[in-house]
């Protein structure tokens, strides 16, 4: 069976061995009889598979006591809207850094419940850049959110703030790509879209003494306490997103844990990114050195035409997923936590390859 080099930016690759188990274990699982997909969520197997996934993130990110794992529905949008209806009122303020779209889009939610400060410094630069600093230490501030990888533009904060106010960062797009000091934030959210399994459920991590401070008017299933007191179980998770992220956490401890992960990422964007170095004429890359993405790798080639003649050679070789955002345009090569070095390696020559054609 041949694979396709797959760069999707999300939903995303993942393991082959993973959709191997998976395939071999979907209609029967753990001799049940039944698939994971019918198992009811209050069952004793569900229940196993569930803590499981809780149990290796945790151990994986390095999760201390005092944090709660949640495990919801409605992706990173949905938290956009959820966090500031917890955590903010008319009056109190949030600081939002915007470096990226979907940090514009996080600060336009927040905006329906209270008063924002808004550092776009970044926006102003064409996200290109990520701040050297911001201001996090105003007391007055109910939390700081930011946006850890930029998808769109390839940008990342390689260094991640520390803030005396509380922290909050949107990690979809490189959880589990690198080691965070989980206790620097009060709360960090992240679909699985694109590193830890597949769309439909999303990880949120939240510090205790935060979540006491939350607002109490909010619709039952909007309260992160009513999904804290019921270990994630208050209405139907996405029982079968869970176990496949319970299977990708089980593969990533089984391939070298997180040091595996970081050297394999950075492998996969040296790649890249040195062939970029090599043909700056033809390659533009979007983001300053400073601040490139290890996981989303963006570049234009000097015209239109080269750029279409770019990637209709890629579809050609087999490349899927390299196209731009459709309102940026470009070329985007993702290279989240599934996708293989080699995939990376076979993507580089190719790049090289056109550049002695076209260069």
């Amino acid at each position: 069976m041949k694979r396709a080099d797959n760069f999707n930016a999300g939903p995303a690759a993942l393991p082959l061995p993973v959709l191997e188990r998976i395939q071999d274990e979907l209609p029967n699982y753990g001799g049940t009889g039944m698939s994971v997909m019918e198992f009811s969520h209050r069952s004793a197997e569900y229940e196993a598979i569930h803590n499981d996934a809780q149990t290796r993130l945790r151990r994986l990110l390095g999760i201390p006591d005092g944090y709660q794992v949640l495990f919801l529905q409605g992706g990173a949008s949905l938290q956009f809207a959820m966090l500031p209806m917890n955590f903010l009122k008319p009056g109190e303020k949030a600081l939002y850094v915007l470096t990226g779209s979907w940090s514009q889009k996080a600060a336009d939610e927040a905006g329906r419940y209270g008063e924002l400060l808004i550092d776009d410094w970044a926006k102003q630069g064409g996200y290109r850049d990520i701040p050297a600093s911001i201001a996090g230490d105003d007391p007055s501030l109910r939390y700081v959110h930011i946006t850890s990888n930029n998808t769109i533009y390839g940008t990342q904060w390689r260094a991640l703030p520390k803030t005396t106010a509380p922290l909050v960062a949107d990690m979809s797009s490189d959880i589990l790509s690198r080691p965070v000091q989980v206790e620097d934030f009060a709360l960090i959210y992240a679909g699985a879209q694109k590193n830890i399994g597949p769309s439909g459920v999303t990880v949120v991590i939240v510090r205790d003494d935060f979540l006491e401070t939350a607002n109490s008017d909010v619709p039952t299933v909007l309260k992160y306490s009513t999904h804290a007191q019921a270990n994630s179980l208050y209405n139907t998770p996405p029982t079968f997103a869970i176990y496949v992220m319970a299977c990708v956490l089980q593969w990533v401890e089984e391939t070298g844990g997180l040091a595996g992960i970081v050297e394999r990422n950075q492998k996969k964007a040296a790649a890249v990114y040195d062939v970029i170095d090599t043909h700056p004429n033809l390659y533009l890359g979007h983001a300053e050195k400073r601040a490139r993405s290890e996981m989303n790798v963006t570049f234009r080639l000097p015209s239109d035409e080269l750029t279409k003649s770019f990637l209709a050679e890629a579809t050609e070789r087999g490349f899927v997923g390299v196209k731009g955002y459709r309102t940026v345009g470009g070329v985007r090569v993702s290279l989240y936590n599934a996708v293989p070095v080699e995939a990376a390696l076979r993507f580089a020559e190719f790049m090289q390859d056109f550049a002695r054609r076209n260069g």
